[in-house]
């Protein structure tokens, strides 16, 4: 009888097309399905929470899987993995779910940071983007508070998804200093594609001074990408949790 299990693992992005296999590029899915194919001696399909864009990375990323039958010592087959994964995908734990758990849409909410540097920092070219000019976070606060207030987010998604619906539910969205860096984190039932990141450019427009508050609500009450402003880079952003009911589990 076939087993489901979650995998819970982080990689850096800098060197994939995001997580969904691609035709023309390597993706984290598909190192990491060769990967678990390779020790389980046979094909195995792995399905992922979501998917994250080219050079996007994720403290926390969780996929499912099946096997035929029980795997006995889930620390070892972790440990495996992560032996034969390259350094920059890591697996943290494998666990038993319910036969019918699905990594994506079981799911209840996600969170993303975006990390950005008003200073140029040697250390951190890949893990957070750097913004030179004065910006303003206490007033970027005010406008994100606003997001809550709202569930068609089609100002913030990339045109011509096939995405069915535009709406979701954002339970925080705050701006928070930390050892020279601010972090922008923010907590939905869900994302839309490139949503994270186009509400942060957007942001900074009002952090800039270049957009007040009345007019970002006016941005998403007209629902129209254009309106929104420019996309921030990609290797700022993380994905850092996802969370499940507890009956998923076994």
């Amino acid at each position: 009888m076939k087993k489901r299990y979650f995998i819970y693992l982080s990689y850096k992005g800098t060197a994939y097309h995001g997580w969904q296999t691609q035709p023309n590029g390597i993706s984290v899915q598909e190192v990491l399905g060769k990967a678990i194919s390779t020790v389980l001696r046979t094909d195995i399909e792995i399905i992922g929470a979501g998917r994250t864009d080219t050079g996007v990375h994720a403290k926390l990323m969780v996929a499912h899987f099946d096997f035929e039958r029980e795997l006995p010592k889930l620390t070892s087959f972790a440990s495996k993995l992560n032996s034969i994964l390259p350094k920059d995908i890591a697996i943290s734990k494998i666990i038993g779910v319910k036969a019918d758990a699905h990594a994506r849409f079981d799911a209840t909410s996600r969170k993303y940071e975006y990390h950005l540097v008003t200073q140029k920092n040697v250390f951190k070219p890949e893990y957070a983007a750097r913004f030179n000019e004065n910006l303003n976070f206490e007033i970027m606060n005010q406008a994100a508070a606003t997001l809550m207030d709202y569930r068609d987010f089609t100002s913030f998604s990339k045109l011509h998804t096939d995405a069915k619906t535009n709406n979701c539910v954002i339970m925080h969205a705050q701006w928070t200093a930390n050892d020279g860096e601010w972090i922008f984190t923010i907590q939905a039932d869900r994302f839309l594609r490139n949503m994270v990141r186009a509400i942060v450019g957007t942001l900074l427009e009002v952090g800039r001074g270049k957009m007040t508050i009345e007019q970002f609500r006016e941005v998403i009450e007209i629902k129209n990408r254009c309106e929104a402003g420019t996309s921030v880079p990609a290797q700022g952003l993380y994905l850092v949790d996802i969370q499940y009911p507890e009956d998923t589990f076994l």
